[in-house]
């Protein structure tokens, strides 16, 4: 298809929606973000591009520009909670030399990604609420505040609170997987190397890695618990609350916690993969699609992938439909194998002590030391998958 001219209006201005809107407006599509927020940003947070999301990022001629804000990520490193003894590390400069691991605050890449967009003629509406979405030839959105807005093209790439995921899929109830997450930033005190560190325990972790000029340290921590919190990125906490529950770990994350300040918390719910991407006229990607766990770091990867395949498939097709059809098939076996293997993650950091932790991270011991690349060649499905190639 010819998307010269073609109207599109895409539900949210984060990562996998600025990324679809600059894929399709560099196509020569007449794009308009609608974001229900004041400003096109995001604070409080890091993400970890991977090689397979640093793909896309290059084809949409940001690379240079990723990097200037980023840190480059050297390892990942497995570790006891409560010794601070390391157990397994993966050596992320041992890649194929085309590959490349970086550590970046969301902000950061959602102003890199707006900045780029609107440089192509994308048109960002903000305080704009999708409230409904009405499939159909020429779709249309119904805004909060009774507005309306027509498309050729509508893709919702607004979460997991999504408008346009029940449109094509009718109400579904997600579970609570019985764990939480706090998130925070705090200084970078401890000489923090440029590593993801996971620090391991019963039923917890910590995971850390630094930011912008390696000043400050992401933090994400997950406990499992009977009582549930709020599917919310927005909800704060007690930090006494997020210090008592990892008391029993090693000094250096007693030392950062011990800087946090009212860290985000939310609970974490497993949602099914919907069953249908896309509609007439229509389409969701990212977590409206296919909500994930935060235990591989895929989130924003996943997003930036399926908005690139959005907008090649439909480029590639001979009608809007059929282009669509191709997203689907092309990125949902994909999305699947990922979100698995984020949840078999979890388990795998929260063992209790006893025999089969003690197995499992002997084994790790002895695969980081005897056969590193053997290791690291585990995740080659995952890092190694170019969808910009497809």
């Amino acid at each position: 298809m010819d998307l010269k001219g073609m109207g599109i209006g895409v539900i949210g201005g984060g990562i996998g929606g600025l990324a679809a809107a600059l894929a399709f407006a560099q196509r020569g599509a007449s794009v308009t973000v609608l974001e229900q927020a004041d400003a096109i940003t995001e604070v409080g947070a890091g993400i970890q591009v991977s090689p397979n999301g640093l793909r896309v990022i290059e084809a949409l001629g940001l690379s240079d520009m990723l990097q200037a804000c980023s840190v480059r990520g050297r390892a990942v490193s497995l570790r006891e909670g409560q010794s601070g003894s390391q157990v397994a590390r993966l050596d992320l400069l041992r890649l194929p030399e085309d590959q490349a691991y970086f550590f970046v605050h969301r902000a950061d890449i959602v102003d890199l990604l707006a900045s780029a967009a609107r440089a192509h003629g994308v048109t960002i509406r903000l305080l704009q609420k999708a409230d409904t979405v009405r499939p159909g030839p020429r779709p249309e959105i119904t805004l909060a505040n009774g507005d309306r807005f027509g498309a050729d093209l509508v893709v919702g790439a607004d979460g997991i609170h999504s408008a346009l995921r029940p449109v094509l899929n009718g109400p579904q109830k997600p579970f609570f997987t019985g764990q939480v997450a706090w998130r925070c930033i705090v200084p970078n005190t401890v000489g923090h190397p440029d590593h993801a560190r996971v620090h391991m325990g019963a039923g917890r972790h910590v995971v850390t890695y630094p930011l912008r000029d390696r000043t400050v340290l992401n933090i994400v921590a997950v406990e499992e618990r009977a009582g549930w919190a709020a599917e919310s990125w927005s909800q704060l906490d007690d930090p006494e609350n997020l210090r008592r529950a990892f008391s029993g770990f090693g000094d250096t994350v007693r030392d950062l916690l011990a800087q946090a300040e009212a860290p985000g918390i939310w609970g974490l719910f497993r949602h099914p993969v919907a069953a249908h991407w896309h509609g007439k006229g229509c389409a969701i990607i990212g977590d409206a699609a296919h909500p994930t766990l935060p235990f591989l770091a895929q989130g924003a990867n996943m997003a930036l992938e399926d908005a690139w395949v959005l907008a090649d498939a439909i480029a590639r097709a001979s009608d809007l439909q059929s282009g669509l059809a191709a997203f689907e098939a092309r990125r949902k076996p994909r999305a699947t194998r990922v979100i698995d293997a984020a949840s078999r993650n979890a388990r795998n950091y929260h063992l209790s002590p006893g025999p089969v932790r003690f197995a499992a991270h002997t084994a790790l011991r002895l695969a980081s030391r005897a056969a590193p690349m053997q290791l690291l060649g585990r995740f080659d499905w995952l890092y190694g998958h170019d969808v910009t190639a497809d």
